[in-house]
């Protein structure tokens, strides 16, 4: 099958849909992004980034936005090209993946040590326990009894269930990037430059695993001042920050301590973007949902980004491809589930978010407000499957992607990346590289 080229009204469709109004030519290099798959990847991926990149050049007053599909395409399977010292890192655990259950197929997630821990208990496996020991132990028992197992302790599971259209055209009635107002606050002024359009811009960044840190990580990219702040109780994987650490910086405090609260408060005062990526329960509890943000401090942007949107449950990318239906679409054989090509919805979901963001520092330098821009991995499964797709996967010559990758000397460690996706004409070229976890102080750096 022949790829078809990209629609060149995609970006611009969801720019309209946040209040955008570029001007900025769109170019490409004259083939689709090389993602193989019976669904839309490579289209979705070609908007998100392309929708990031001309609010970019919206703000920076540049006249062209030119993409390369073969990057884009490198950058939404970043953990397949990167490398530390040379080795490159495992994306998924021993026990994240599919597994048989007695009357169909779950996917599990266990990269984190913390979900292994809970996969293992509600399986009553013992702590060393394997991938083959899980697998027996599933095969024994119906998938949503053990899902129920699984998540009921805090671990991280889904049936691997069919594709439910209704369900996806109710969602897509909802926009892509949800935009609401919080409250009323004075204007700000934007202060950009032609390569630095972000330049003055302060973002507290509150995200794991994927999405998140891509949609901050873009926004470090154009200049923004961003800090992570992740708690010390949570340990991040090191590769994965890596690999979306660039330009930030990071930082590690307790929120339920009232001494690093106090500071964290401090942090948030000051700050023009606060981007969430847990779970609207535990931000509650915390005093962090939109709402309690915005009254304490006017004038803020959230950008908050979920799982499953209004439901309350814990998830990421290859879960929600199996409870949405895309795992069996992008099966070979109509009896194993598959997957997308590459983390499509963690990647798609990290540039609009960052796209709905830059409309929302235009909207605010114009009307002023607190506003909230809010996506969720399962909403863009749903704008996924509601695209045109093919009966096979498009073929695709490989890319070679050493023109498209930086090497960074990170504290002794050679960490190899992908470069940006986002790119426009007087735009940057680079990441800056990237911060080890949890080393830097919480303070935002002074503002020129």
């Amino acid at each position: 099958m022949s790829p078809q080229p990209h629609d060149p009204e995609g970006p611009r469709e969801i720019l309209r849909a946040l209040g955008v109004d570029s001007t900025a030519e769109l170019a490409g290099a004259g083939h689709p992004v090389p993602l193989p798959s019976r669904l839309a990847v490579g289209d979705l991926a070609w908007s998100s980034v392309g929708a990031a990149s001309l609010v970019a050049a919206t703000i920076a007053g540049s006249g062209r936005v030119t993409l390369d599909p073969d990057r884009i395409a490198l950058a939404y399977a970043s953990e397949r090209y990167g490398a530390l010292d040379g080795t490159p890192p495992i994306a998924f655990a021993p026990l994240s993946g599919f597994f048989r259950a007695a009357d169909g197929w779950v996917r599990t997630h266990g990269n984190y040590p913390h979900h292994a821990r809970a996969l293992r208990g509600a399986l009553g496996l013992p702590d060393d326990a394997g991938a083959e020991a899980a697998a027996a132990a599933l095969a024994c028992m119906p998938a949503d009894i053990s899902v129920q197992a699984i998540t009921s302790r805090g671990g991280i599971a889904a049936a691997v269930l069919p594709e439910h259209p209704e369900v996806d055209a109710a969602l897509r009635s909802d926009p892509l990037g949800r935009i609401s107002p919080l409250g009323a606050a004075r204007p700000r002024a934007l202060t950009p430059g032609r390569a630095v359009p972000l330049a003055g811009v302060r973002v507290l960044d509150l995200t794991r695993v994927i999405a998140g840190p891509v949609a901050t990580r873009t926004l470090a990219l154009l200049g923004a001042d961003v800090l992570r702040v992740d708690s010390p109780h949570l340990p991040e994987i090191a590769w994965q920050h890596l690999d979306t650490g660039h330009g930030k910086r990071s930082a590690l405090l307790d929120l339920a301590d009232a001494f690093d609260r106090a500071r964290f408060d401090a942090l948030a005062a000051q700050a023009d973007v606060i981007v969430l990526g847990y779970r609207p329960d535990g931000l509650t509890r915390l005093g962090l949902s939109p709402a309690d943000l915005a009254a304490r401090h006017p004038g803020i942007l959230i950008a908050q980004l979920s799982a499953w949107g209004a439901a309350d449950r814990r998830g990421f990318d290859s879960i929600v491809q199996a409870a949405s239906g895309i795992a069996w679409i992008e099966s070979r054989d109509g009896s194993t589930p598959g997957a997308l090509p590459a983390q499509a919805l963690d990647h798609s979901a990290g540039y609009l978010l960052a796209t709905a963001v830059m409309a929302l520092l235009l909207r605010r330098e114009a009307e002023g407000g607190s506003w909230l821009a809010e996506t969720s991995l399962r909403r863009v499964a749903a704008e996924l499957l509601g695209m045109p797709r093919a009966d096979e996967p498009a073929t695709f010559t490989p890319v070679d992607p050493a023109p498209h990758t930086q090497t960074f000397d990170v504290e002794g460690t050679a960490v190899t990346t992908v470069g940006p996706a986002v790119s426009f004409e007087g735009g940057p070229g680079e990441f800056a590289a990237p911060r080890p976890w949890g080393r830097d102080e919480p303070a935002w750096a002074a503002r020129e």
